[in-house]
């Protein structure tokens, strides 16, 4: 029997399996870990962000679901809420969480955000200048990221 983190985790997994959230996949790193996850987000259509895949490690603790996992971008990614080690600034896997979120809800939520930042509260200070006073400019260095990370 397995503790109630890895439950939940089992159930995430069979939810992300059976009903994959649109332009995102997930699975636990190795067999033998449920803890530590590895999730590839596919730039949106039609966005700077399109044709890009993003890597993502979701870190879960025993505490998981009554704590959110920590979420980082181990693809390059130049965003005003993701700061510079990959970390994002979301407020469902900060201040805002809560059980009811799951895996797919924060793909979702990460999906959403790559083309709805919110410079108000940048973690990646360029990046929100940027994307405020020169969309042209923002759009390019998305573009070479997305292009980057299908290069290897």
């Amino acid at each position: 029997m397995g503790s109630s983190a890895q439950l939940r985790l089992m159930s995430d997994l069979k939810t992300i399996q059976q009903e994959p959230p649109e332009g995102c996949s997930a699975s636990p790193l190795s067999d033998d870990n449920l803890f530590v996850w590895q999730c590839q987000i596919f730039g949106p259509d039609e966005s700077p962000w399109e044709g890009g895949i993003f890597s993502l490690r979701m870190i879960f603790t025993e505490h998981y679901p009554a704590k959110p996992p920590r979420v980082r971008f181990t693809t390059d990614v130049f965003h005003p809420n993701v700061y510079k080690d990959g970390t994002l600034c979301l407020d469902i896997i900060q201040d805002a969480w809560s059980p009811v979120h799951n895996v797919n809800t924060i793909l979702t939520s990460i999906l959403s955000l790559l083309t709805d930042p919110n410079p108000a509260s940048p973690a990646n200070p360029d990046a929100a200048q940027l994307y405020q006073n020169d969309r042209a400019a923002y759009n390019k260095r998305v573009r070479k990221c997305a292009q980057r990370s299908v290069e290897g």
